[in-house]
């Protein structure tokens, strides 16, 4: 293989793995790219993205495109994505693998191919973050985290670069595993992360919950949740995927990353389905709050829900980023095509 040139005629794709996108994509560079992303979706001067689902024996796929200008070019993206939910315990493999592919979306040129699970972490986090700058209140310093899988750290690190927080409850169903995930997180974040076997013997005293689990029956209720807290729900991230109750959407301030996408795939669609929301009920897409086409929080007391099913451009918005960095730093393995 060679290593990765700056010419822009006819380059050869660059060549990411995990570890190359790790050490060139942070969680602040990250957030700032999701947003520009989100802004440019409210302000309608981006395509919308497009998503495709497959599902197979144990899990599926799914494939989200987008394009996205950036200084004089423009990218396409696309995502291929597996999630196979027994995969840790079965296989001791992850549970969620797949590549994206970057081009040119001027010429079709293949530009790059990378590993896409840490920009998936990452821009799934950075869209929490953002939400949270919107929604939750400025003061926010007490959060839980539902789900100590992989997502839920890059989930406390969006959090923790939007608000003032000191103190973290951790809990999953598998109370080592939110041990182990408070441990790690108290050292590697230098915050207080504690370990809960019931969530709801703490949420009371929190200003912010994130659900990022697996769960396929609500578990998050109405008569959970207190006065004026965020919820980011990302666990919902297909179909058969569930995490808030229905009654509990109905009764708070919902906004979504694309409403058509969470009527199909997120709480919302449960929501929905139960008779108890309707798309017209989502108070506004995170892009049009970024924007400035619509206000997020607007009382102390108000709960707010972001409903985050993942959006193509957050995917897009990130690689750019990291393909600009790889062009940058240089000495990145290439492959020819031809």
């Amino acid at each position: 293989m060679n290593t990765g040139s700056k010419s822009k005629t006819n380059p050869e794709p660059l060549l990411l793995g995990r570890s190359d996108v790790a050490a060139l994509l942070t969680m602040p560079d990250c957030i700032v790219a999701v947003e520009s992303a989100f802004r440019l979706y409210g302000e309608g001067k981006t395509a919308k993205p497009g998503v495709l689902g497959v599902h197979t024996e144990g899990g599926g796929f799914h494939i989200k495109a987008g394009i996205q200008r950036s200084g004089d070019r423009s990218y396409f993206v696309a995502k291929v994505n597996g999630n196979f939910p027994g995969n840790p315990a079965a296989h001791q493999l992850p549970t969620i693998q797949g590549i994206l592919v970057l081009a040119d979306a001027s010429n079709g040129t293949p530009l790059a191919i990378m590993d896409s699970v840490e920009i998936t972490n990452q821009r799934t986090g950075a869209a929490t973050g953002i939400a949270a700058r919107y929604l939750a209140r400025k003061n926010s310093t007490c959060a839980l985290i539902c789900g100590c899988g992989v997502q839920a750290k890059t989930q406390l690190q969006a959090l923790q670069a939007v608000l003032p927080l000191t103190k973290v409850f951790a809990y999953s169903t598998d109370y080592f595993q939110a041990q182990a995930f408070a441990n790690a997180m108290t050292m590697d974040l230098k915050l207080e992360v504690e370990p809960v076997a019931d969530f709801r013997s703490v949420i009371a005293r929190c200003d912010v919950c994130v659900t990022c689990t697996p769960a396929q029956k609500w578990f998050l209720g109405k008569d959970d949740v207190p006065e004026g807290m965020f919820i980011a729900a990302v666990g919902a991230d297909n179909e058969h995927k569930q995490e808030i109750q229905p009654e509990l959407m109905a009764k708070a301030k919902v906004v979504t990353d694309i409403t058509d996408q969470c009527a199909v795939m997120g709480d919302l669609h449960h929501a929905i389905a139960a008779g108890k929301c309707q798309k017209e009920n989502v108070h506004a897409e995170l892009g049009e709050l970024v924007a400035g086409k619509k206000p997020g929080r607007t009382s102390p007391q108000e709960i707010t829900i972001f409903d985050s099913t993942g959006m193509a451009l957050q995917d897009v918005a990130a690689a750019i980023g990291v393909y600009e960095a790889a062009l940058v730093r240089g000495g990145v393995r290439t492959f020819p095509l031809a």
